[in-house]
């Protein structure tokens, strides 16, 4: 084999997943002056850009901006976009295998886990993902239902996307038509019945996940107070202890002085609250046919091995509530062929580099990057720093020649086996299209676009151009 990643013998590679990490690696591979490579961009949607279209709430438009930075990378030498294409499906690992020298599956974790408690699947208990897709206009989720009729809904989890959906469900009509929140969600959202929204989480203050704009957002809705009790933001000696410590970061500090903020504050009379809770566990959800109540459990923290862990002190509260959402972490969700670590929910790994087992050696030419390989953490940035460390090793890998040696390295292989198995693919043009048309769709009301839904919907507006 010829030594790879010359003008003669292009670097191919595929990447599974066009969200922020597959992007970051397209990125860290094609910028290389003296690499001469290919990269194919692979994902089942027809829309590139992962959880930045479909999970970054729709009133956080400057964190979507992040896409014109994706676009530099689509726009360079050596990019193709391959959209509404699923590996596992359309095309098998294998195929990728007889095409490329190096795959990099960057698929994010798609689903979310579970509470594990009585009455978890009753009618009105869902998982935030299924929300957050639903009101972004996922395609996945566009004939999902919520019922808003109750006054009460219950969130739970204490991060980022807890957050999002407490403020969504809040969040006024006149605030809604100024986002590209999918029409049917505004339509219901309007509707809703819903005066009060309770936030659980499992721990305290101090160990909440939430970012400080996040929490602080939920101080300045247009019609709904942010209640927090004073008892709720009151230490443990521990937790007092570390915030105290000069190990506490920003973060955590400028997090419990917003809490303290709002305990001081007096409720307005706006027409919503949004609650939030500490130191409280789900333990039961009941109804007949449908979420009447959820049972809560109060925790103390106790430390185990140098961590504050929750422990149930058997004290119990229920509360009425329809609606029940739970976010409390995502984890991945397995690709045939691909080695997976079921424990953990992710692509089995060491630093990018996927393990054939726990205790074998690298697959040769597979890589990881994004939540799959590491885990649902950090923000958008973290996955650039996350995707150069894979595609770091790759290219080690290229120095050492230790890749795939694919059967049909062409360019156009990819293009000739999509054509004769009838796969419709978008490419990154056709994306623009879309885009365009979604922006224009938009104008006329004042909003920065009115999402496509439909995947076929999406497909028509790039006209009746087949595969190949």
């Amino acid at each position: 084999m010829s030594q790879i990643g010359t003008s003669e013998n292009l670097l191919r590679v595929a990447i599974v997943g066009a969200g922020p990490s597959g992007f970051y690696a397209a990125e860290h591979i094609l910028k290389g002056e003296e690499l001469h490579a290919q990269v194919d961009l692979f994902d089942r949607l027809p829309t590139p850009f992962g959880l930045v279209r479909g999970g970054v709430a729709p009133d956080h438009p400057k964190i979507k901006s992040v896409t014109r930075v994706y676009e530099k990378t689509a726009a360079r030498e050596g990019f193709r976009f391959f959209g509404n294409v699923k590996i596992g499906d359309d095309i098998a690992v294998e195929d990728l295998e007889a095409m490329y020298h190096a795959i990099v599956f960057t698929v994010g974790c798609e689903t979310d886990r579970q509470l594990g408690i009585p009455g978890e699947d009753l009618p009105g208990s869902a998982a935030a993902t299924a929300f957050v897709g639903w009101y972004n206009a996922h395609p996945d989720y566009a004939d999902h239902d919520f019922d808003l009729s109750s006054e009460r809904a219950v969130v739970i989890g204490n991060g980022n996307v807890a957050m999002d959906v407490a403020r969504m469900l809040a969040l006024t009509d006149h605030e809604l038509r100024q986002t590209d929140t999918a029409d049917h969600a505004i339509e219901l959202l309007d509707a809703k019945k819903i005066r009060e929204i309770v936030v659980l989480g499992r721990r305290g203050p101090v160990q909440a996940a939430f970012t400080n704009p996040e929490i602080r957002e939920l101080g300045e809705m247009e019609d709904a107070d942010v209640i927090v009790d004073p008892a709720e933001i009151e230490l443990d000696p521990a937790s007092a202890a570390f915030l105290a410590s000069d190990e506490v970061d920003k973060t955590t500090r400028v997090n419990v002085e917003t809490l303290r903020e709002f305990s001081e504050r007096t409720p307005e009379g706006k027409h919503q609250r949004i609650a939030l809770r500490f130191l409280a566990s789900p333990v039961e959800i009941k109804g007949e046919g449908k979420v009447e109540s959820i049972v809560i459990g109060r925790n103390e923290l106790v430390e185990e091995g140098g961590t504050l862990r929750a422990r149930d002190t058997g004290e119990r509260e229920e509360l009425e509530c329809g609606l029940i959402l739970r976010s409390v972490g995502y984890t991945g969700i397995p690709i045939e062929g691909v080695p997976f670590d079921e424990k953990r929910g992710l692509i089995l790994n060491q630093g990018g580099r996927v393990l054939d087992s726990h205790d074998a050696g690298h697959k040769i030419g597979h890589y990881t990057a994004g939540w799959i390989k590491r885990g649902p953490s950090g923000v958008i940035g973290t996955n650039k720093k996350d995707a150069l460390e894979t595609v770091t090793h790759l290219l080690a890998d290229v120095g050492s020649q230790a890749l795939l040696d694919p059967a049909e390295p062409a360019p156009t292989a990819v293009e000739e086996l999509l054509a004769e198995r009838g796969v419709r693919y978008v490419s990154f043009e056709d994306w623009q299209a879309i885009d365009q048309a979604e922006v224009g769709r938009g104008e006329p009301h004042g909003r920065p676009r009115v999402k496509f839904v439909r995947v076929e919907d999406m497909l028509g507006t790039v006209g009746q151009k087949a595969a190949g």
